[in-house]
């Protein structure tokens, strides 16, 4: 790594923590401003603690999936969100939660939410090489949002039959939620987010390769047939970890590693890092808009990530278009 590229690590992670502070802060109810004790508004503290750090955990385990999985499909508009795989994710989360087994058993959370996941991950790659390749992006994208919309109906079916106090609190978790139930929940989710970042990122050697492709790779002594499915694996259990914490939040995969790509360049011992903070940051100054923009009403973090990565994906399409012409 480069003594730039450490730099820049230090310089985010400096933001990220700066970025966590008036996150933390800033309210309709600010609470620098509140006046009271320690005593009378540190439950409100506490209530901001979390709600942070979850906004970090799923941004950075959000970036760091859409950098891999645009690496390893080798198209730039490859996502969690895009390609299904945040919607097979929020069906087995739901299911969990509406037959109300993700209190008394918290841990079946984040595992319901990855092997739905995992199978959504596994039929979309299945559908796509089975219409002409994994090469050719517009097959891709277009499985993964047929696919998407099949099990958002799966998800609909599953609230219309819940009970009627869950329904509520499916609905605004399925539009983003950040404010994580409790402690407990937030470390079930984020101890495997870590691990398999660390595992990624430990992987880099193996994710520069796979930029020239899967047989360049392989001619380079990449085992491809076990390393690309065990990325997959791991992008796809951070993502699910994600949804489990906070439901659907689209395009935070997608805008972050574009801008650093740019940035930083395509090694992915630094990107992967730098991606993690850089989805951190992303997702806690959303939550922060959400929440101040409209006081006393809160703007669920997915309406905000939608309504900015809506715009850039067309950016991203529009290049396209102009080369078919």
């Amino acid at each position: 790594m480069k003594k730039r590229e450490r730099y820049l690590i230090v310089l985010m992670t400096l933001a990220a923590i700066l970025t966590a502070a008036i996150s933390t802060l800033c309210g309709p109810t600010g609470i620098l401003l509140c006046g009271r004790d320690f005593f009378a508004w540190s439950p409100l503290l506490e209530l901001r603690v979390l709600r942070t750090a979850t906004g970090f955990f799923v941004g950075a385990a959000l970036a760091v999936a859409g950098c891999v999985l645009q690496t390893i499909l080798r198209n730039p508009l490859a996502e969690p969100y895009i390609l299904g795989v945040s919607s097979g994710a929020s069906v087995g989360a739901a299911v969990v939660m509406a037959a109300g087994l993700s209190i008394s058993h918290p841990f079946l959370l984040p595992l319901g939410s990855f092997g739905t996941a995992l199978l959504a991950v596994l039929l979309i790659l299945g559908i796509a090489r089975g219409a002409g390749g994994l090469d050719i992006p517009q097959n891709l994208i277009l499985t993964g949002i047929v696919t998407g919309s099949i099990l958002s109906s799966l998800l609909m079916l599953v609230i219309t039959f819940s009970r009627t106090y869950t329904i509520r609190s499916l609905t605004w978790w399925l539009l983003g939620n950040l404010q994580c139930v409790s402690w407990q929940l937030l470390i079930l989710c984020a101890a495997p987010i870590v691990l398999g970042i660390i595992y990624l990122i430990i992987e880099s050697r193996t994710l520069n390769a796979l930029l020239l492709g899967a047989e360049n790779a392989h001619g380079l002594g990449v085992n491809t047939r076990t390393g690309i499915p065990l990325l997959i694996c791991a992008a796809t259990l951070i993502t699910a970890c994600a949804v489990a914490l906070s439901g659907i939040i689209g395009f935070a995969g997608l805008i972050v590693p574009h801008i650093l790509r740019h940035r930083v360049g395509a090694n992915h011992r630094s990107l992967l890092p730098m991606s993690a903070l850089g989805g951190g940051i992303f997702l806690m100054v959303c939550d922060t808009l959400g929440r101040t923009l409209l006081p006393p009403h809160e703007i669920p973090v997915g309406v905000i990530t939608a309504l900015t990565g809506g715009p850039f994906f067309l950016y991203l399409l529009k290049p396209r278009r102009h080369c078919r012409k």
